[in-house]
């Protein structure tokens, strides 16, 4: 399995953590569950997206905004879903800092739209290795 099959694997079974915990009731522990859970999706995502450039854009970048910005050069996001990453990995910056409980909620009510965002980039990752 190659490093780009690898990535998007653990970015997969990250993702479906993610997904499951929105199902549960609200509650600060499911809260605070929620956020660790959007903090290591965030790093599977940006990671994979770093291999997937490289692989089939022959592009390399090296932050997280970095390889957003190139995967819209590279018509893998359109513009508002660029904007929406970006701003969700300032939220994934703010919430592996400090824990401020009204940033917390702040992010934790965004989560089900960023798992919306996470999911079709995934899958444009994943089908590209299919075709």
């Amino acid at each position: 399995m190659g490093a780009l099959n690898k990535r998007l694997a653990t970015l997969e079974a990250a993702l479906a953590t993610l997904e499951e915990i929105l199902a549960y009731q609200s509650s600060v522990i499911v809260r605070d569950a929620m956020i660790q859970r959007f903090e290591y999706t965030i790093e599977a995502t940006w990671k994979a997206l770093k291999h997937y450039l490289l692989e089939y854009e022959g592009v390399e970048c090296q932050t997280p905004k970095g390889c957003i910005r190139e995967a819209f050069k590279a018509n893998l996001l359109k513009e508002e879903e660029t904007e929406a990453f970006l701003y969700m990995i300032d939220d994934r910056n703010l919430t592996s800092h400090a824990y401020i409980p009204e940033v917390a909620q702040k992010i934790a009510f965004a989560v089900p739209e960023y798992v919306g965002l996470l999911r079709k980039l995934t899958d444009r990752m994943t089908s590209a290795g299919v075709e």
